[in-house]
Protein backbone atom coordinates (compact mmCIF):
# COMPACT_ATOMS: atom_id res chain seq x y z
CA UNK A 1 0.00 0.00 0.00
CA UNK A 2 1.49 3.57 -1.48
CA UNK A 3 1.18 5.44 1.96
CA UNK A 4 -0.92 8.79 1.94
CA UNK A 5 0.41 12.28 1.85
CA UNK A 6 1.37 14.03 4.82
CA UNK A 7 2.62 17.18 6.16
CA UNK A 8 6.54 17.08 7.55
CA UNK A 9 5.44 18.92 10.90
CA UNK A 10 3.45 18.77 13.81
CA UNK A 11 1.04 21.35 15.64
CA UNK A 12 2.25 22.59 19.18
CA UNK A 13 0.09 25.99 18.72
CA UNK A 14 -3.06 26.78 18.11
CA UNK A 15 -5.04 30.18 17.68
CA UNK A 16 -8.95 30.05 18.21
CA UNK A 17 -11.18 31.66 14.92
CA UNK A 18 -14.24 32.79 15.31
CA UNK A 19 -17.03 31.65 13.38
CA UNK A 20 -19.88 34.56 12.63
CA UNK A 21 -23.21 34.77 11.01
CA UNK A 22 -24.32 36.03 7.86
CA UNK A 23 -26.30 38.96 8.83
CA UNK A 24 -22.87 39.89 11.11
CA UNK A 25 -20.28 39.57 7.98
CA UNK A 26 -23.12 41.69 5.84
CA UNK A 27 -23.23 44.69 8.34
CA UNK A 28 -19.28 44.38 8.63
CA UNK A 29 -18.26 44.49 4.74
CA UNK A 30 -20.84 47.18 4.36
CA UNK A 31 -18.97 49.19 7.46
CA UNK A 32 -15.76 48.47 5.14
CA UNK A 33 -17.04 50.20 2.13
CA UNK A 34 -17.15 46.87 0.46
CA UNK A 35 -13.57 46.89 1.05
CA UNK A 36 -11.61 43.41 1.94
CA UNK A 37 -8.86 45.22 3.64
CA UNK A 38 -10.75 46.95 6.13
CA UNK A 39 -12.64 44.51 7.54
CA UNK A 40 -10.76 43.29 11.46
CA UNK A 41 -8.93 40.27 11.46
CA UNK A 42 -11.51 39.01 13.93
CA UNK A 43 -14.58 39.62 11.68
CA UNK A 44 -12.32 36.96 8.87
CA UNK A 45 -13.60 33.16 9.41
CA UNK A 46 -10.72 32.18 6.97
CA UNK A 47 -8.14 34.64 5.86
CA UNK A 48 -6.58 34.29 2.62
CA UNK A 49 -6.20 37.55 1.67
CA UNK A 50 -2.17 36.76 1.47
CA UNK A 51 0.33 34.72 2.13
CA UNK A 52 2.82 37.73 2.83
CA UNK A 53 3.51 37.79 6.31
CA UNK A 54 0.54 35.27 7.70
CA UNK A 55 2.41 31.93 7.76
CA UNK A 56 3.66 29.55 11.26
CA UNK A 57 7.25 29.99 11.86
CA UNK A 58 9.08 27.04 13.17
CA UNK A 59 10.37 26.46 17.18
CA UNK A 60 13.94 26.62 15.53
CA UNK A 61 12.79 30.04 14.41
CA UNK A 62 10.81 30.87 17.72
CA UNK A 63 14.36 30.08 19.46
CA UNK A 64 16.49 31.39 17.10
CA UNK A 65 14.48 35.03 17.77
CA UNK A 66 15.98 34.51 21.56
CA UNK A 67 19.41 35.16 21.15
CA UNK A 68 18.55 37.94 18.27
CA UNK A 69 21.27 41.04 18.92
CA UNK A 70 19.63 44.37 18.81
CA UNK A 71 23.25 46.06 18.39
CA UNK A 72 22.43 49.52 16.30
CA UNK A 73 25.26 48.66 14.22
CA UNK A 74 27.70 45.38 13.51
CA UNK A 75 24.81 42.67 15.37
CA UNK A 76 26.01 39.47 14.92
CA UNK A 77 22.33 38.69 13.37
CA UNK A 78 23.42 40.93 10.39
CA UNK A 79 25.91 38.52 9.58
CA UNK A 80 24.05 35.50 10.15
CA UNK A 81 21.30 36.88 7.74
CA UNK A 82 24.71 37.60 5.59
CA UNK A 83 26.06 34.01 5.43
CA UNK A 84 22.54 32.57 4.78
CA UNK A 85 21.66 35.03 1.70
CA UNK A 86 24.92 34.34 0.66
CA UNK A 87 25.18 30.47 0.94
CA UNK A 88 21.36 30.12 -0.54
CA UNK A 89 21.46 33.04 -3.15
CA UNK A 90 24.61 33.73 -3.81
CA UNK A 91 24.89 36.80 -3.88
CA UNK A 92 28.19 38.78 -1.72
CA UNK A 93 26.38 42.06 -0.72
CA UNK A 94 23.06 42.70 0.64
CA UNK A 95 20.67 45.34 2.80
CA UNK A 96 17.97 44.37 5.07
CA UNK A 97 14.65 45.91 4.49
CA UNK A 98 11.50 45.61 6.52
CA UNK A 99 10.06 44.20 3.69
CA UNK A 100 10.15 43.83 0.24
CA UNK A 101 8.23 47.04 -1.38
CA UNK A 102 10.87 48.86 1.15
CA UNK A 103 13.59 46.79 -1.39
CA UNK A 104 11.96 48.21 -4.10
CA UNK A 105 11.98 51.64 -2.99
CA UNK A 106 15.57 51.56 -1.75
CA UNK A 107 16.72 50.00 -5.45
CA UNK A 108 14.48 51.74 -7.74
CA UNK A 109 15.59 54.38 -6.01
CA UNK A 110 18.70 53.96 -7.65
CA UNK A 111 17.69 52.33 -11.02
CA UNK A 112 14.34 53.92 -11.69
CA UNK A 113 13.81 58.03 -12.78
CA UNK A 114 11.44 59.61 -15.08
CA UNK A 115 10.65 58.33 -18.43
CA UNK A 116 12.15 55.07 -18.54
CA UNK A 117 10.50 51.56 -19.27
CA UNK A 118 10.57 48.68 -16.68
CA UNK A 119 10.37 45.60 -18.96
CA UNK A 120 9.15 42.33 -17.19
CA UNK A 121 6.35 40.27 -16.45
CA UNK A 122 3.21 41.52 -14.93
CA UNK A 123 4.59 43.34 -12.10
CA UNK A 124 2.55 43.12 -9.30
CA UNK A 125 1.14 45.81 -7.57
CA UNK A 126 3.53 47.83 -5.56
CA UNK A 127 6.62 46.74 -8.32
CA UNK A 128 4.12 49.10 -10.78
CA UNK A 129 3.29 51.75 -8.14
CA UNK A 130 7.13 52.15 -7.46
CA UNK A 131 8.05 52.23 -11.27
CA UNK A 132 4.64 54.72 -11.88
CA UNK A 133 5.49 56.91 -8.60
CA UNK A 134 8.94 57.46 -10.57
CA UNK A 135 6.73 58.48 -13.68
CA UNK A 136 8.44 55.54 -15.51
CA UNK A 137 6.37 52.77 -17.32
CA UNK A 138 6.28 48.95 -16.54
CA UNK A 139 6.32 47.23 -19.68
CA UNK A 140 4.32 43.60 -19.34
CA UNK A 141 6.53 41.17 -22.14
CA UNK A 142 4.54 38.00 -20.01
CA UNK A 143 4.00 34.79 -22.66
CA UNK A 144 0.40 35.64 -24.58
CA UNK A 145 -0.72 31.74 -23.45
CA UNK A 146 -0.51 33.12 -19.91
CA UNK A 147 -3.69 34.47 -20.69
CA UNK A 148 -5.33 31.32 -21.04
CA UNK A 149 -6.76 30.00 -17.89
CA UNK A 150 -7.14 26.85 -19.56
CA UNK A 151 -4.31 26.17 -21.56
CA UNK A 152 -2.04 24.11 -19.57
CA UNK A 153 1.71 25.27 -19.53
CA UNK A 154 4.43 24.16 -16.95
CA UNK A 155 5.73 27.97 -16.68
CA UNK A 156 3.29 30.46 -17.48
CA UNK A 157 5.36 33.00 -15.74
CA UNK A 158 7.90 33.03 -18.53
CA UNK A 159 8.80 36.21 -20.47
CA UNK A 160 8.25 36.62 -23.63
CA UNK A 161 12.01 36.48 -25.04
CA UNK A 162 10.83 38.51 -28.83
CA UNK A 163 8.82 41.43 -26.40
CA UNK A 164 11.80 41.35 -24.61
CA UNK A 165 13.96 41.88 -27.07
CA UNK A 166 11.70 44.11 -28.91
CA UNK A 167 11.57 46.76 -26.15
CA UNK A 168 15.52 46.34 -25.65
CA UNK A 169 16.61 46.98 -29.46
CA UNK A 170 13.94 49.89 -29.99
CA UNK A 171 14.86 51.89 -27.20
CA UNK A 172 17.81 53.65 -25.69
CA UNK A 173 20.10 51.51 -23.49
CA UNK A 174 19.81 54.36 -21.05
CA UNK A 175 15.88 54.68 -21.03
CA UNK A 176 15.55 50.74 -19.71
CA UNK A 177 16.05 50.99 -15.68
CA UNK A 178 16.52 47.18 -15.44
CA UNK A 179 14.67 44.41 -16.25
CA UNK A 180 12.36 42.82 -13.30
CA UNK A 181 11.36 39.12 -13.53
CA UNK A 182 8.86 37.83 -10.53
CA UNK A 183 9.28 34.14 -9.29
CA UNK A 184 6.50 32.85 -9.08
CA UNK A 185 4.41 35.58 -11.14
CA UNK A 186 1.79 36.56 -8.38
CA UNK A 187 -0.29 39.08 -10.83
CA UNK A 188 -0.18 36.00 -13.53
CA UNK A 189 -1.68 33.33 -11.23
CA UNK A 190 1.53 32.19 -9.31
CA UNK A 191 3.10 30.62 -12.01
CA UNK A 192 6.48 29.63 -12.16
CA UNK A 193 9.29 30.98 -14.96
CA UNK A 194 11.89 28.01 -16.20
CA UNK A 195 15.31 27.76 -15.85
CA UNK A 196 15.56 27.94 -19.54
CA UNK A 197 13.62 31.21 -19.45
CA UNK A 198 15.66 33.00 -16.71
CA UNK A 199 18.75 32.12 -18.72
CA UNK A 200 17.41 33.70 -21.50
CA UNK A 201 16.70 37.00 -19.83
CA UNK A 202 20.53 36.77 -18.10
CA UNK A 203 21.66 36.50 -21.76
CA UNK A 204 19.54 39.45 -23.25
CA UNK A 205 20.17 42.17 -20.25
CA UNK A 206 23.92 41.44 -20.89
CA UNK A 207 24.14 41.54 -24.51
CA UNK A 208 22.15 45.06 -24.07
CA UNK A 209 23.89 46.30 -20.96
CA UNK A 210 20.73 45.97 -19.34
CA UNK A 211 20.40 44.95 -15.29
CA UNK A 212 18.79 42.26 -14.62
CA UNK A 213 16.85 41.98 -10.84
CA UNK A 214 15.07 39.15 -9.94
CA UNK A 215 11.55 40.17 -7.78
CA UNK A 216 12.10 37.05 -5.69
CA UNK A 217 9.49 36.51 -2.66
CA UNK A 218 8.60 33.18 -3.93
CA UNK A 219 11.99 31.70 -5.72
CA UNK A 220 11.41 28.81 -3.62
CA UNK A 221 8.25 27.42 -4.87
CA UNK A 222 9.60 28.47 -8.38
CA UNK A 223 12.75 26.62 -7.50
CA UNK A 224 10.08 23.81 -6.64
CA UNK A 225 8.23 23.64 -10.02
CA UNK A 226 11.84 23.73 -12.14
CA UNK A 227 12.78 20.54 -10.11
CA UNK A 228 9.32 18.91 -10.49
CA UNK A 229 8.59 19.86 -14.57
CA UNK A 230 11.63 20.80 -16.39
CA UNK A 231 13.76 18.60 -17.95
CA UNK A 232 17.07 18.01 -16.30
CA UNK A 233 16.31 19.12 -12.58
CA UNK A 234 14.10 16.14 -11.08
CA UNK A 235 17.28 15.57 -9.39
CA UNK A 236 18.29 18.25 -8.15
CA UNK A 237 18.50 19.58 -4.84
CA UNK A 238 16.41 22.56 -4.37
CA UNK A 239 19.16 24.73 -3.22
CA UNK A 240 21.52 23.85 -5.88
CA UNK A 241 18.76 25.02 -8.40
CA UNK A 242 17.94 28.42 -6.82
CA UNK A 243 21.67 29.06 -7.15
CA UNK A 244 21.67 28.54 -10.15
CA UNK A 245 18.49 30.94 -11.01
CA UNK A 246 19.98 33.86 -9.31
CA UNK A 247 23.43 33.09 -10.73
CA UNK A 248 21.55 34.94 -13.96
CA UNK A 249 21.14 38.02 -12.26
CA UNK A 250 22.33 41.11 -11.46
CA UNK A 251 20.36 41.34 -7.80
CA UNK A 252 17.61 40.64 -6.65
CA UNK A 253 14.48 41.66 -4.24
CA UNK A 254 12.81 39.91 -1.22
CA UNK A 255 9.95 40.19 0.52
CA UNK A 256 10.71 37.65 3.47
CA UNK A 257 7.32 37.47 4.25
CA UNK A 258 6.88 34.86 1.74
CA UNK A 259 8.96 31.71 1.20
CA UNK A 260 11.17 32.85 4.10
CA UNK A 261 8.35 32.22 6.49
CA UNK A 262 8.27 35.84 8.78
CA UNK A 263 6.13 37.90 9.82
CA UNK A 264 8.31 40.91 9.07
CA UNK A 265 11.41 41.96 7.05
CA UNK A 266 12.76 41.69 3.29
CA UNK A 267 16.40 42.61 1.36
CA UNK A 268 17.97 43.53 -1.58
CA UNK A 269 21.09 41.11 -3.01
CA UNK A 270 23.45 42.47 -5.17
CA UNK A 271 26.42 41.33 -7.38
CA UNK A 272 27.62 44.59 -7.82
CA UNK A 273 29.24 45.94 -4.61
CA UNK A 274 28.75 49.59 -6.74
CA UNK A 275 25.61 49.23 -6.91
CA UNK A 276 25.32 48.12 -3.26
CA UNK A 277 27.04 51.63 -2.27
CA UNK A 278 24.85 53.53 -3.87
CA UNK A 279 21.59 51.44 -2.84
CA UNK A 280 22.90 51.82 0.58
CA UNK A 281 22.01 55.70 1.23
CA UNK A 282 18.77 55.60 0.07
CA UNK A 283 18.74 52.34 2.98
CA UNK A 284 19.85 55.11 5.28
CA UNK A 285 17.40 57.37 4.25
CA UNK A 286 14.53 55.00 4.21
CA UNK A 287 15.01 52.31 6.84
CA UNK A 288 18.18 52.39 8.68
CA UNK A 289 21.46 51.89 9.43
CA UNK A 290 23.11 49.22 6.67
CA UNK A 291 23.02 46.42 9.59
CA UNK A 292 19.54 46.70 10.56
CA UNK A 293 17.39 48.03 7.08
CA UNK A 294 14.45 48.18 9.47
CA UNK A 295 14.78 45.16 10.75
CA UNK A 296 15.32 43.81 14.76
CA UNK A 297 18.18 41.66 14.99
CA UNK A 298 15.41 38.78 16.27
CA UNK A 299 13.61 39.29 13.18
CA UNK A 300 16.89 39.07 10.78
CA UNK A 301 17.33 35.42 12.59
CA UNK A 302 14.74 34.12 12.34
CA UNK A 303 15.11 35.22 8.67
CA UNK A 304 17.81 33.37 8.22
CA UNK A 305 16.60 30.25 9.67
CA UNK A 306 13.52 30.62 7.43
CA UNK A 307 15.74 30.50 4.19
CA UNK A 308 17.01 27.02 5.07
CA UNK A 309 13.15 25.77 6.21
CA UNK A 310 11.63 27.25 2.82
CA UNK A 311 13.95 25.20 0.70
CA UNK A 312 13.29 22.31 1.89
CA UNK A 313 12.12 19.76 -0.64
CA UNK A 314 9.48 18.00 1.91
CA UNK A 315 8.54 21.63 2.91
CA UNK A 316 7.72 22.75 -0.24
CA UNK A 317 6.36 19.49 -1.55
CA UNK A 318 3.77 19.84 2.08
CA UNK A 319 2.88 23.49 0.95
CA UNK A 320 2.79 22.88 -3.16
CA UNK A 321 -0.05 20.02 -2.40
CA UNK A 322 -2.02 21.53 -0.35
CA UNK A 323 -2.85 24.67 -2.93
CA UNK A 324 -3.21 21.87 -5.30
CA UNK A 325 -5.50 20.17 -2.97
CA UNK A 326 -8.12 23.21 -2.47
CA UNK A 327 -7.58 23.29 -6.68
CA UNK A 328 -8.86 19.96 -7.42
CA UNK A 329 -11.68 20.77 -5.24
CA UNK A 330 -12.87 24.24 -6.48
CA UNK A 331 -12.60 21.91 -9.82
CA UNK A 332 -14.83 19.44 -8.44
CA UNK A 333 -17.54 21.94 -8.29
CA UNK A 334 -17.60 23.37 -11.46
CA UNK A 335 -15.88 26.72 -10.91
CA UNK A 336 -13.40 28.30 -13.01
CA UNK A 337 -10.25 28.63 -12.62
CA UNK A 338 -6.32 29.96 -13.38
CA UNK A 339 -4.59 25.91 -14.52
CA UNK A 340 -1.92 24.89 -13.72
CA UNK A 341 -2.30 25.72 -10.18
CA UNK A 342 0.09 28.15 -8.67
CA UNK A 343 2.41 27.72 -5.76
CA UNK A 344 1.06 30.14 -3.32
CA UNK A 345 -2.13 30.30 -4.41
CA UNK A 346 -5.38 29.10 -6.25
CA UNK A 347 -6.97 32.23 -9.01
CA UNK A 348 -10.66 31.68 -9.59
CA UNK A 349 -11.76 33.15 -13.05
CA UNK A 350 -14.37 36.11 -12.39
CA UNK A 351 -15.02 36.75 -15.86
CA UNK A 352 -16.33 33.61 -16.00
CA UNK A 353 -17.67 32.93 -12.63
CA UNK A 354 -20.16 36.35 -12.58
CA UNK A 355 -20.69 36.50 -16.29
CA UNK A 356 -23.62 39.05 -15.94
CA UNK A 357 -21.53 41.85 -14.28
CA UNK A 358 -19.91 44.05 -16.57
CA UNK A 359 -16.03 45.27 -16.41
CA UNK A 360 -17.27 48.33 -15.07
CA UNK A 361 -18.82 47.18 -12.18
CA UNK A 362 -15.58 45.17 -11.08
CA UNK A 363 -16.45 41.02 -10.87
CA UNK A 364 -13.63 40.12 -9.17
CA UNK A 365 -14.46 42.39 -6.26
CA UNK A 366 -17.82 41.44 -6.27
CA UNK A 367 -16.71 37.79 -6.10
CA UNK A 368 -14.57 38.18 -3.47
CA UNK A 369 -17.44 40.49 -1.20
CA UNK A 370 -20.02 37.41 -2.07
CA UNK A 371 -17.20 34.53 -0.79
CA UNK A 372 -16.95 37.02 2.39
CA UNK A 373 -20.40 37.09 2.78
CA UNK A 374 -21.16 33.62 2.04
CA UNK A 375 -18.57 32.09 4.72
CA UNK A 376 -16.70 34.43 6.00
CA UNK A 377 -13.75 33.66 3.47
CA UNK A 378 -11.40 36.70 2.69
CA UNK A 379 -9.65 36.77 -0.22
CA UNK A 380 -8.54 39.58 -2.75
CA UNK A 381 -9.16 41.01 -6.23
CA UNK A 382 -6.68 40.65 -8.85
CA UNK A 383 -8.37 42.50 -11.48
CA UNK A 384 -9.10 46.26 -12.54
CA UNK A 385 -9.11 47.31 -9.02
CA UNK A 386 -5.50 46.38 -8.62
CA UNK A 387 -5.00 47.35 -12.45
CA UNK A 388 -5.47 50.77 -11.32
CA UNK A 389 -6.06 54.14 -13.54
CA UNK A 390 -3.83 54.84 -16.50
CA UNK A 391 -1.18 57.11 -14.85
CA UNK A 392 -1.54 59.93 -18.14
CA UNK A 393 -5.54 59.33 -19.57
CA UNK A 394 -6.78 58.53 -15.61
CA UNK A 395 -9.19 55.56 -17.52
CA UNK A 396 -9.41 52.49 -15.59
CA UNK A 397 -6.93 49.98 -16.82
CA UNK A 398 -8.78 46.51 -17.39
CA UNK A 399 -6.18 43.57 -17.41
CA UNK A 400 -7.30 40.60 -19.56
CA UNK A 401 -7.36 38.26 -15.99
CA UNK A 402 -9.79 39.47 -13.68
CA UNK A 403 -9.30 37.13 -11.03
CA UNK A 404 -9.91 36.26 -7.11
CA UNK A 405 -6.91 35.28 -5.45
CA UNK A 406 -7.40 32.80 -2.41
CA UNK A 407 -3.41 32.81 -0.85
CA UNK A 408 -3.09 29.89 1.16
CA UNK A 409 -0.84 30.97 4.34
CA UNK A 410 2.46 28.66 5.25
CA UNK A 411 1.77 25.95 7.87
CA UNK A 412 -1.83 27.28 9.35
CA UNK A 413 -4.62 25.71 7.89
CA UNK A 414 -5.53 22.32 7.62
CA UNK A 415 -6.95 20.31 4.52
CA UNK A 416 -10.48 20.42 6.45
CA UNK A 417 -10.18 24.36 6.32
CA UNK A 418 -9.41 24.15 2.41
CA UNK A 419 -12.76 21.76 2.54
CA UNK A 420 -14.47 24.61 3.91
CA UNK A 421 -13.23 27.18 1.44
CA UNK A 422 -14.32 25.04 -1.89
CA UNK A 423 -17.53 24.89 -0.05
CA UNK A 424 -18.07 27.94 -0.18
CA UNK A 425 -17.29 29.16 -3.49
CA UNK A 426 -19.40 26.12 -4.13
CA UNK A 427 -22.27 27.89 -2.60
CA UNK A 428 -21.90 30.85 -4.47
CA UNK A 429 -21.32 29.48 -7.86
CA UNK A 430 -24.31 28.20 -7.34
CA UNK A 431 -26.24 31.25 -6.84
CA UNK A 432 -24.20 32.92 -9.39
CA UNK A 433 -26.78 33.45 -11.42
CA UNK A 434 -28.54 35.35 -9.04
CA UNK A 435 -25.73 38.13 -8.54
CA UNK A 436 -26.95 40.73 -11.15
CA UNK A 437 -25.22 43.69 -10.06
CA UNK A 438 -21.84 44.52 -9.26
CA UNK A 439 -19.84 48.04 -7.27
CA UNK A 440 -18.89 51.21 -8.02
CA UNK A 441 -16.16 52.93 -6.57
CA UNK A 442 -16.94 55.84 -3.92
CA UNK A 443 -13.38 57.03 -3.38
CA UNK A 444 -9.96 56.13 -4.31
CA UNK A 445 -6.20 56.90 -3.82
CA UNK A 446 -4.24 58.47 -7.00
CA UNK A 447 -1.86 55.06 -6.40
CA UNK A 448 -2.69 51.74 -5.66
CA UNK A 449 -6.14 52.53 -4.76
CA UNK A 450 -7.34 49.07 -4.22
CA UNK A 451 -5.65 48.93 -0.58
CA UNK A 452 -7.84 52.09 0.59
CA UNK A 453 -10.47 52.26 -2.08
CA UNK A 454 -14.07 53.15 -0.65
CA UNK A 455 -17.35 51.04 -2.77
CA UNK A 456 -20.81 51.18 -2.53
CA UNK A 457 -23.02 48.39 -4.58
CA UNK A 458 -24.59 49.23 -7.71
Amino acid sequence: MILPFTEPFKIKMVENIYKSTREQRESWIKEASYNLFNLKSEQVFIDLLTDSGTGAMSDKQWSSMMVGDESYAGASSYYKLKDAINDITGFNYYLPTHQGRAAENVLFSVLVKEGDLVPGNSHFDTTKGHIEFRKAQAVDCTIDIAYDITAWHPFKGNVDITKLENVLKNNPADKISCIIVTITNNTGGGQPVSMENLREVGKLSKRYGVKFIIDSARFAENAYFIKTREEGYAEKDIREIVREMFSYADGMTMSSKKDAIVNMGGFIGFRDEELFRQASTFNIIYEGFITYGGMSGRDMNALAQGLYEGTEFDYLESRINQVACLGKKLKDYGIPILEPFGGHAIFIDAKKFLQEIPKEEFPAQTLAIELYIEGGLRGVEIGALMADRDPETRENRYPELEMVRLAIPRRVYTNNHMDYVAAVAGNVFERRNNIKRGVSIKWEAPLMRHFTVKLERK
